[in-house]
């Protein structure tokens, strides 16, 4: 028994020491190792500095940012979970880019605003071609030249005509025969007035005893001499023309409507118009007529718009320019409206960054949408969106760059790509935009002359590569191309700052990267396609810096992708088309002059 007792107490006495020290192991022994622990964890958190421009951008140290130079900044930590596919951008960022957003809503009070050009005309109903009823010679004119006012009754000019004084001379013979030969007497003087000669001259003919010599045309209307067919001495026939005659009261007012246009312009609607040499006077019409036939030279037809002139104050050949608005009565409620500045199109594809907000950060996602009708400066969204997503409309090019930049999805590249880091500046390419309104809504930016004359060699080679598309030349647009490439290189960037920094730098990556395989390209169509985006770039630099002292024009033509239209830019108000070449040359309008 007192062994057993004592083996017992031993057995308990093990456990217990067995167990302080597997407690001593567990509790006591890791109070060092985590205090060590938590002191290294404190260590190792370093700060990230990023760019507020180009948030992609990541280093362990303060400095300037790689692409832009600006001063790098603290990234704040972010614990929350960010989608993949998104970029983030803070408050600064968004501020110094101008991005602005809106909440989509419906198409309730949408309307199509379509700008049309056009010219004042004569109207063909009062148009008229003033012909002699006598043949002859022109002894005398009374209107001398075009454009001089005539009355209705009015002398116009004076005719001798020999076989009118041979048909006065049977008059006279038969006149004396009269009571024996009355109707030898009746002939004669139908021959007469056949010519139009009344019975008044007859009796004068009579009475004086001998032919009249020259005889009166007179005007059958009264309006201004628009043509003048005849010279002092011309011999004519009967029913020669000698003038036109035009009544000017009323005039007709012809747009011009591209096939794009036409299911938007209807007989009835209303069209405000201005006239270039009357300014700050608007006129209201109605289209009265459309054109049944497209000119096959200019691919367009015309709206007719009757108007009053009253004082004679239009005339002939004014250049006009209208508005119609068509209310969207066929849209339904589904319909989305959204501006063109939100959307971005690559010619495949049309895009917009959505914005959400996580944890108090800021994300903008690529969405891809389908688009309905175009309505000036909105469109209609068929799919894509739906009421109450918010949406970026103002800086969608910067947005789109810093996602490419950063190796998300963007509008160049769908499935997203490589990010740019401190340590790759050409390993990404900043994507582009084709969308001409981008043009419409860039502003003036201040530089200094220096500047000015670093940028006018691009308007230079640019015109070169249009020149080149004009003619069908493949290898001198791809030469020209090349050179833009090289004239941006050599562009100095300490002449930018501030503002016009951030500018410079969009339109520089962008025309790189949309130039950057020019070389390669093996058909006129493969140059064309970026050429679109080139121009949209040089309007945009154009309109920003003005660093050319020329007058310079944006011009458009409505079928170039799809009907969708492109822009390019010119120093001559004619119209020669790049897009087409020599195919359709004359296809397209000025839009827009930059002075």
């Amino acid at each position: 028994m007192m062994n057993t007792k004592n083996k017992n107490i031993l057995k308990m006495v093990g456990v217990l020491f067995i167990g302080l020290l597997l407690g001593w192991m567990i509790f006591g022994g890791n109070d060092a190792p985590k205090s060590e622990h938590d002191h290294n964890a404190t260590e190792g958190t370093e700060t990230i500095w990023t760019c507020s421009m180009h948030p992609q951008i990541r280093m362990n140290e303060p400095g300037q940012c790689p692409i832009c130079g600006m001063d790098l900044i603290p990234l704040e930590s972010n614990g929350s979970a960010m989608d993949p596919n998104a970029i983030q951008m803070t408050d600064d960022a968004m501020k110094l880019a101008n991005i602005q957003t809106m909440i989509v809503g419906g198409s309730n009070g949408a309307n199509k605003k379509l700008t049309l050009n056009g010219k004042v005309q004569i109207d063909e109903r009062k148009l008229y071609t003033q012909s002699t009823h006598l043949p002859g010679r022109i002894e005398k004119l009374n209107m001398n030249f075009t454009g001089e006012k005539v009355n209705r009754g009015q002398t116009l000019a004076m005719v001798y005509s020999p076989e009118l004084v041979t048909a006065q001379e049977e008059l006279l013979q038969s006149y004396r025969m009269k009571e024996a030969q009355p109707e030898l007497f009746e002939a004669a003087k139908q021959k007469l007035g056949n010519w139009k000669i009344g019975s008044a001259t007859i009796n004068k003919i009579i009475s004086a005893n001998k032919p009249i010599q020259q005889f009166p045309i007179t005007a059958d209307v009264s309006g201004i001499i628009t043509a003048k067919k005849v010279d002092l001495g011309d011999y004519v026939g009967q029913g020669m023309p000698i003038y036109e005659i035009a009544d000017l009261s009323s005039l007709w007012v012809l747009f011009d409507i591209y096939e794009s246009d036409m299911p938007w312009v209807k007989v009835g609607n209303k069209i405000n118009y201005t006239v270039q040499s009357l300014p700050g006077e608007t006129f209201e019409g109605v289209v009265s007529f459309i054109d049944p036939l497209i000119n096959p030279q200019t691919r367009v037809a015309s709206a007719r718009v009757e108007v009053k002139n009253s004082g004679n104050r239009l005339k002939p050949e004014m250049f006009a320019s209208g508005v119609v608005i068509n209310s969207l009565t066929t849209s339904t409620s589904k319909d989305i409206v959204i501006p063109k500045s939100a959307v971005m199109w690559t010619g495949e594809r049309s895009v917009v960054y959505t914005k959400s907000v996580v944890s108090n950060k800021v994300n903008f996602k690529l969405r891809e949408v389908t688009l309905g009708a175009s309505l000036g400066d909105a469109y209609i969204i068929k799919e894509g969106l739906s009421e109450g997503e918010e949406i970026v409309v103002n800086g969608t090019f910067t947005v789109d760059a810093a996602a490419q930049l950063a190796g998300k999805p963007s509008m160049m590249s769908p499935e997203g790509g490589a990010a740019m880091t401190g340590h790759n500046h050409g390993g990404a390419a900043v994507p582009t935009s084709n969308d001409p309104i981008i043009n419409k809504v860039a502003k003036s930016v201040a530089v200094d002359q220096k500047a000015k004359d670093a940028l006018k060699p691009l308007l230079t080679e640019y015109l070169a590569m249009k020149d080149a598309l004009i003619i069908d030349n493949l290898e001198d647009a791809k030469k020209a191309g090349s050179n833009i490439l090289k004239t941006i290189e050599g562009v100095n960037m300490s002449l930018f700052t501030e503002e016009s920094h951030s500018v410079w730098m969009g339109l520089s990556s962008d025309l790189k990267n949309t130039l950057q395989h020019v070389q390669h390209f093996k058909t006129l169509e493969e140059v064309r396609g970026p050429f679109q985006q080139v121009s949209n770039r040089m309007i945009e630099l154009e309109t920003s810096f003005n660093p050319n002292a020329e007058t310079l024009y944006v011009l458009h033509c409505p079928m170039v992708n799809n009907n969708k239209g492109a822009d390019w830019l010119s120093n001559s108000k004619e119209v020669k088309n790049p897009y087409y070449g020599q195919a359709m040359l004359t296809c397209g309008a000025v839009t827009k002059e930059i002075k």
